[in-house]
C-alpha cells in the first residue's frame, strides 16, 4: 500500500492547506464543479488531491491534477440501476439511484479507501460531491472541515440526501441532517435556484469560450451552429445509439451547421452516413464549441446547461434521466429552454428515451428557438446574473480558508 506525501508549495495563506476534493461515480458532471477550486486553491498554493473510483483517474490527470483512487461497486451492481434509471417512475428511479446505488453501494466501495487517504494525508479541508458520502462520513468522525459543492438544483439535492437517509445512517446516523447543515456552494443563480441549505455560497461559473474558429468539418456551408450532446452517462447505456440516430434524422433537413458529441463509449462510425451538414466527434471541450453556438440541444445536465447559460446561449431540453427534468422546467420557466421529453407509456409509469416519434418535436422546438430571440434574450439575462456572483477564489479565500 503506497503512501500519500503531502507537497510543500510557497503561496499566500499563513499556513499550506490540504484540500481533498472527493468525486464519486458518473461523468464529467460530477467532477467539472469541483475544478474551479482546486484550480484557485493551487493558484493560492495549496496542496490538492483529487478521490474518487478508479475510473476517474485518466479525467483527472487529464484536468492536471493528483488522484487517489477508493474503490467502486462492481459494474454488473451499476448497470442493473444504471438500465433502470430512464424508464421508471421518478419516485422509484430517485431511490435506484440516490439510496441503492450513491448512498449505500458507491459507500461502502469507497470507505476503506477514503479512510486511507484521511489517516496518511490528514486534509485540512474536504470539498465533495453531494453524491460522494464516505468523505462527508470521514470528516464527521474526524473533524475535518467539509463543503459540499452542488452538482444540480438546491432542493433536488437536498430530496436526495432525505431519499439515502436510510443508506447514510447505516454508515454514521444522523449524517443526512450533518449534511443540510454543511456550507453549500453552487454555481446556479438565485433565480433559478433558491436554496433550503442554510449556509449556501454562490460561485461564478468559469466560462471560457474560444474565440478561434471551429475546424472545417461543414466545408463550406453556412448557417447556424447548432451544438448537440446529451451527456457521458448516455454512452454507457443500450439505446444509445438510438437516441442519437434520432437525433440526428430530427435535424436532417435543419437549415444549420450540426456539431455533435457522443462520447468516448460509443464508436461514432455506426451512426454514418450522416446529412453533409452534420457532424459528429466523440469529444470536444465545451469551450471550443460554446463561443460560436446559436443554440444547444442536451440532456439538460448540470454542466452543460450551466455552461450554455453562462455564455448566454439558449438550450432545447431533451432530458433523460435524474434531475435533468427539474432542470429542463426551471430553465423553461425562465424563458431561455424549450423542453422536449420522451413519450410515455400509457399508464405513464415508464418514459422512453429519444426516439423517431418524437423526431417532430425536436425539430419543431429547434426551430422555434432559432426563429426566436426571446430565448437567446432571457438566456443573456441569466448569464449577466451568474457573472456577478463570487469568483471560486473568493470564495476559497472569504468562506473556506483556516482563519
Amino acid at each position: 500500500m503506497h503512501r500519500i506525501e503531502a507537497v510543500r508549495f510557497a503561496g499566500p495563506y499563513p499556513r499550506i492547506m490540504r484540500m481533498l476534493a472527493a468525486c464519486s461515480l458518473g461523468g464529467v458532471g460530477h467532477l467539472n464543479p469541483l475544478l474551479p477550486f482546486l484550480a484557485a486553491a493551487e493558484r493560492l498554493g495549496d496542496d490538492v488531491v483529487v478521490a474518487g473510483p478508479p475510473a476517474l483517474r485518466d479525467m483527472v490527470g487529464k484536468a492536471g491534477y493528483r488522484f487517489e483512487p477508493g474503490g467502486e461497486p462492481p459494474e454488473a451492481e451499476v448497470a442493473v440501476i444504471r438500465e433502470q434509471l430512464p424508464v421508471v417512475p421518478a419516485t422509484e428511479g430517485s431511490v435506484l439511484g440516490n439510496r441503492e446505488l450513491f448512498g449505500r453501494l458507491a459507500t461502502r466501495a469507497m470507505l476503506p479507501g477514503m479512510q486511507r487517504i484521511f489517516e496518511e494525508w490528514h486534509p485540512d479541508l474536504v470539498l465533495r460531491d453531494p453524491s460522494e458520502y464516505a468523505s462527508a462520513v470521514l470528516a464527521h468522525r474526524m473533524g475535518t472541515r467539509v463543503a459540499q459543492v452542488a452538482i444540480s438544483f438546491a432542493d433536488v439535492e437536498a430530496g436526495s440526501i432525505a431519499v439515502a437517509s436510510p443508506a447514510l445512517d447505516e454508515h454514521l446516523p444522523g449524517l443526512s441532517d450533518v449534511l443540510m447543515a454543511t456550507p453549500y456552494l453552487t454555481r446556479f443563480p438565485r433565480s433559478l435556484d433558491p436554496s433550503p441549505f442554510p449556509a449556501t455560497v454562490r460561485f461564478q461559473e468559469a466560462i471560457t469560450t474560444s474565440p478561434e474558429p471551429l475546424p472545417g468539418w461543414w466545408g463550406d456551408l453556412s448557417g447556424p451552429l447548432v451544438y448537440m450532446t446529451f451527456g457521458t452517462v448516455l454512452g454507457y447505456m443500450a439505446d444509445a445509439a438510438d437516441v442519437y440516430r434520432a437525433a440526428i434524422r430530427a435535424v436532417e433537413r435543419l437549415d444549420a451547421r450540426v456539431l455533435m458529441t457522443v462520447g468516448r463509449k460509443v464508436d461514432a462510425s455506426v451512426l454514418s452516413p450522416l446529412p453533409r451538414h452534420v457532424h459528429v466527434e466523440a469529444w470536444v471541450d465545451q469551450h471550443r464549441v460554446l463561443g460560436h453556438a446559436q443554440l444547444v440541444v442536451t440532456h439538460c445536465g448540470s454542466g452543460t446547461a450551466l455552461g450554455s447559460l453562462a455564455a448566454g446561449v439558449p438550450i432545447v431540453a431533451v432530458p433523460l434521466f435524474a434531475d435533468q427534468f427539474e432542470n429542463s422546467r426551471r430553465i423553461a420557466d425562465a424563458g431561455a429552454a424549450f423542453t422536449v421529453e420522451g413519450r410515455r407509456d400509457r399508464d405513464a409509469r415508464t418514459r422512453s428515451l429519444l426516439s423517431d416519434q418524437d423526431g417532430p418535436n425536436l425539430t419543431a422546438a429547434i426551430d422555434a428557438v432559432l426563429g426566436d430571440g426571446h430565448y437567446r434574450y432571457n438566456a443573456g439575462l441569466i448569464a449577466a446574473e451568474m457573472a456577478a456572483m463570487p469568483t471560486p477564489d473568493t470564495v476559497l479565500r472569504q468562506v473556506l480558508s483556516p482563519h
